[in-house]
């Protein structure tokens, strides 16, 4: 089994090797060159979505609370890339941009771009972590190894993986990867059902009281909270915008993301399923996250348990070289590049790729010590988000506000979120910081408004009363950089 998951492995690095000798600049490593037509766009988008915390947290977390543990995925995210597709992904493209970080360059500042790159790269160390310790627990399952030796490989894996390639070469493998993970998941799924006698021995085998969608007690708030992470927390991910921008045009974009949704829900319950059948045929595990490969294990042949495997690691590489390259891109691009814009294209591409190095190491000791796949998916989700998501919303669809109220925003939505959930253990932290967020943007911005007036009505007044034409602005203060809150939607 382990031969056989090391040797899909590497068949993997190789194609990512192979494609990998095209990349020639930071372009070509981040974007693609913008040439992901619809097959390679889509899969690049769902294989990308679907990561352990889909295969093993989600399996996990409905095996011992029920469904209430995990409406948010597949249920949430796919609401996430739902909006990407019919609200945003349009405009992203149409925008120009290399990475999510310039849109608060164009829009706001340098200082703002480099705050909310700031925030955006812990949220993708973190979600590649959980990816490293889904591989572990694969390698920890199919053969037996210590803990920490299985979750070792597995980043050396990755991270070697990822450097290696680029956006191009992560479509290519993903189009494979998830080819075998729709494959690897509809056998699993199948053969669960046939081997409980049918659906109706599935229904049997499911006790009511896990299928309840929201956990008992949880109120209207709570529930807001639960859905706000994975929606507005992931809509801003570079991971899903980079596969936007790297599409062939924005129509692309915009229906790349909407099949992704699709395909997401229809194999995203497979997972729910097994987690809520396996308390009754797998009862008493002592790790729950192990019960989608237990069951898998006890109910299929080598051969299609193989398969199986094959499914879960195509999930896994498919998502944490996304955040790897992520998190490199975002580092090289809007911190390192911003500083110092002299930077070749050749320069960027080699600190693209030490970043991705240097993040993987930090992906693997967050795996050792940073708690299970959900958890850590789900900080990675509302880490840092709040104020990234309303001053992207704001800074996309209007003019309103400046570079004060983007700081405002991303400062007060971070530090709300952290404050909420690790000093006051507030039971709604997100949605408070979402609205703290929108607060502070919104009075910042009227703030800027007023200050502008005044500063502008003295200069109206005396050009009018020397009959000379009045200029909207002070002489020698840069307009307002509000093109991208205005581009066109076609």
């Amino acid at each position: 089994m382990l031969i056989a998951v090391l040797a899909y492995v590497g068949i993997q690095l190789a194609i990512g090797a192979y494609v990998g000798r095209r990349v020639r600049s930071e372009s070509d490593y981040l974007l693609a060159g913008r040439s992901l037509g619809y097959t390679l766009a889509t899969f690049s988008i769902f294989a990308t979505w679907f990561g352990a915390e889909t295969c093993i947290g989600s399996a996990g977390a409905v095996y011992e609370q029920g469904l209430a543990a995990s409406s948010r995925d597949p249920f949430g995210y796919a609401a996430c890339l739902l909006l990407m597709g019919l609200f945003f992904a349009r405009r992203l493209w149409n925008a120009g941009l290399a990475t999510l970080g310039d849109l608060f360059r164009k829009r706001y500042s340098p200082g703002v771009e480099r705050l909310a790159a700031l925030l955006l790269v812990p949220t993708s160390v973190l979600w590649a972590a959980a990816q490293v310790r889904a591989f572990g627990l694969v390698l920890e399952t199919s053969s037996g190894i210590d803990p920490i030796v299985a979750t070792s490989i597995a980043a050396g894996v990755v991270i070697l993986y990822t450097a290696m390639g680029g956006l191009l070469a992560d479509a290519i493998t993903d189009l494979v990867q998830g080819s075998v993970l729709v494959i690897g998941i509809l056998v699993a799924g199948v053969a669960v059902v046939l081997n409980l006698g049918g659906p109706a021995g599935v229904v049997a085998a499911v006790d009511v009281d896990k299928l309840r969608f929201m956990p008992e007690g949880t109120g209207f708030w709570g529930g807001l909270e639960m859905w706000a992470v994975p929606i507005c927390g992931s809509v801003v991910a570079q991971e899903l915008v980079a596969r936007v921008l790297g599409s062939r045009s924005a129509v692309v974009a915009r229906r790349a993301a909407l099949m992704a949704t699709g395909l997401y829900l229809t194999v995203g319950v497979i997972p729910l399923m097994i987690g809520l059948v396996g308390p009754t045929v797998m009862p008493g595990l002592a790790d729950s996250e192990h019960v989608l490969a237990t069951v898998i294990h006890a109910y299929l042949g080598p051969v299609a348990y193989v398969l199986f495997a094959g499914a879960v690691v195509s999930a896994i590489l498919s998502t944490v070289d996304s955040c790897l390259l992520a998190a490199g891109g975002l580092t090289s691009e809007n911190l390192i590049a911003s500083f110092r814009p002299g930077l070749g294209s050749t320069a960027r591409l080699r600190i693209s790729r030490a970043c991705v190095v240097g993040f993987g190491v930090a992906a693997y000791v967050l795996a050792l010590y940073g708690g299970g796949v959900y958890d850590l998916v789900e900080q990675a989700s509302a880490f840092g988000s709040a104020g990234i998501f309303v001053v992207v919303v704001i800074g996309l669809f209007t003019s309103f506000g400046g570079a004060p109220a983007a700081y405002a925003a991303l400062i007060l939505g971070a530090g709300v979120w952290l404050a909420g959930s690790y000093v006051l253990e507030l039971p709604t932290p997100y949605v408070l910081a979402l609205a703290s967020a929108v607060v502070a943007y919104g009075f910042v911005g009227m703030v800027e408004a007023v200050v502008t007036q005044l500063r502008v009505r003295p200069v109206i007044a005396l050009a009018a009363a020397s009959g000379a034409r009045p200029e909207p602005c002070l002489p020698g203060s840069a307009p307002r950089p509000d093109t991208v809150g205005t581009a066109s939607d076609e």
